[in-house]
């Protein structure tokens, strides 16, 4: 996007240019409409900074941030604080799910048209053999990154921006069907897309963007075109995210994917690279999924495209 401003700037530069050198002026002209807001560079320091974090927490909390455990309360709250910090409305959603209390985090950027709502999501808690930190820290460090780039920016969207982190996925997507549940029939009509980020640097990544809606579809593959990367269709884990409970009530939704334990086929090594015949994620649910289990190339990718997103369908 920041190549197509910069090429409108030279084409209007030229224009006037010409103008001026056969003795017309451009005083008169109307002004150019201004370009819309370019989506920012994610930056992987600091995804992967969040990702450390999460690392940590897990490492003091047992091993792992599962649902109901000291390592997801300590998640969430280290999310919190920094969006607080940052100037998002920030509000935790508690449900109860096999006995134990689990929370939601919703954070809304003031401003924009709140009948119109663009939300990003992803879960937050891992399995409880492992810290999680490829599935779903990546995700959840990649959103958090963006609401803060929105902040940074003091972006200032057309449409409502909403970001939210579900408890409980890995236990049949319990923190979003809570969510989604107890909205009411204008909220739900209210929401323009559901955007979902579930495992986005799988070590041995393949780039899979959901096909459930044509215009948010669209926006992933442009980006991916405009990188010269190619996608698929994502299917491996097809209902299986927050996504699901979205699509069922409704709602637009989309998002991207890099692979958990399905392998990598031969075809699929040519085009992305990596290793054919091994499991994108090889330590998927495993006490091996930790900081040392990322993609960075991956992570950094789909960071921009969750920004890429955000900026293009909320503008």
């Amino acid at each position: 996007m920041k190549l197509s401003v910069s090429g409108r700037a030279l084409a209007a530069g030229v224009v006037a240019a010409a103008t001026l050198l056969a003795g017309g002026s451009t005083a008169g002209a109307a002004p150019s409409p201004e370009a819309p807001a370019a989506a920012p560079d994610i930056p992987l320091a600091g995804v992967k900074a969040h990702l450390a974090q999460l690392q940590s927490i897990a490492t003091a909390n047992g091993g792992n941030r599962a649902h109901g455990r000291a390592g997801y309360k300590a998640s969430l709250d280290y999310l919190k604080a920094e969006l607080d910090a940052a100037g998002f409305t920030t509000s935790v959603q508690q449900f109860t799910a096999s006995g134990r209390t689990g929370h939601n985090l919703i954070a809304d950027w003031p401003g924009g048209d709140t009948g119109q709502v663009v939300m990003a999501g992803s879960h937050l808690d891992s399995v409880g053999s492992g810290p999680g930190i490829n599935d779903n820290g990546t995700g959840s460090a990649a959103v958090l990154e963006t609401a803060l780039a929105v902040a940074r920016a003091g972006y200032k969207p057309a449409k409502h921006l909403r970001f939210a982190w579900w408890g409980a996925e890995e236990l049949g997507l319990v923190g979003s069907k809570h969510y989604v549940s107890r909205l009411s029939a204008a909220d739900r009509a209210r929401i323009s897309g559901y955007l979902n980020f579930d495992m986005i640097g799988s070590p041995n990544p393949g780039y899979f963007v959901y096909d459930d809606d044509p215009t948010i579809e669209k926006t992933f593959k442009d980006y991916f075109t405009g990188l010269g990367v190619p996608t698929e269709i994502e299917t491996e884990g097809d209902g299986r995210s927050d996504h699901a409970p979205f699509k069922s009530a409704g709602v637009p939704v989309g998002g991207l994917f890099t692979g958990a334990s399905r392998a990598k086929s031969a075809a699929q090594a040519a085009k992305w690279g990596g290793t054919s015949g091994q499991a994108f994620d090889r330590c998927y649910h495993s006490s091996c999924d930790t900081t040392a289990n990322v993609n960075d190339t991956a992570l950094d990718r789909n960071s921009d495209a969750i920004a890429h997103a955000v900026w293009e369908l909320s503008g």
